[in-house]
């Protein structure tokens, strides 16, 4: 099945957005933390009193706890992006369960829950992994606006891709850390202007469980 036909299939469980009737938008930020990205993206976001939702690779947990920790104290919620930022349809059942609930476990170490949230790496998930997540009582949240920061965009074009697409109950995808020489000052720029501009329009940016109603 296509990804379309299992978010159709699997519409409480696989979500791309909230309810547009709520007037908010959920700015998410996938594969943090890293040493560089993720510490100006938090700058910007404590700067302008915003709460967002971090979807964390486990093997970057592992080597920034600090950053985690930051991530928990100024009130940002902590989802799961697997351990190793791998393509979870192409792993053995047994691999893609130990990618979640490792992740999981390094999670909790810092929030003291173990999430709710999961987003695949490439929004990439195969049906036999929904049920599976389903059955541990976890949402797959994917997004329905794309900066498409990590192709390395400026600040405006960031900023862009998402004020032209986004509407009441939007889940915006950016990134807080990348790969090897990948640059996302776009987005770290983007930031300000973006939060600004939505708030004018009257939008609340909210995190993912306020967004969807549900545990983080």
């Amino acid at each position: 099945m296509s990804l379309a036909d299992l978010r159709s299939k699997y519409r409480s469980t696989f979500l791309l957005s909230g309810p547009a009737s709520k007037r908010e938008v959920a700015l998410t930020f996938d594969d943090a933390p890293d040493a560089n990205f993720t510490p100006k993206v938090l700058d910007a976001l404590k700067k302008e009193g915003v709460k967002a939702t971090f979807f964390v690779v486990g093997n970057r947990v592992e080597a920034h706890p600090d950053i985690v920790r930051r991530m928990v104290q100024e009130g940002h919620v902590i989802g799961n992006h697997s351990y190793s930022h791998a393509n979870l349809p192409k792993l053995s059942n047994s691999a893609f369960r130990e990618e979640i609930t490792k992740t999981d476990s390094l999670i909790r170490t810092y929030t003291g829950y173990t999430p709710h949230l999961v987003r695949p790496p490439y929004g990439n998930i195969d049906e036999d992994q929904i049920r599976w997540l389903s059955s541990q009582h976890k949402k797959i949240v994917n997004w329905n606006v794309d900066s498409l920061d990590w192709k390395g965009l400026s600040t405006e074009q960031v900023a862009t891709n998402v004020l032209a697409h986004v509407h009441p109950g939007s889940i915006v995808l950016q990134h807080a850390a990348g790969g090897a020489g990948e640059d996302l000052s776009g987005t770290v720029n983007a930031l300000p202007e973006m939060i600004k501009k939505l708030r004018e329009d009257g939008v609340k940016l909210v995190t993912v469980p306020e967004l969807l109603d549900i545990s983080p």
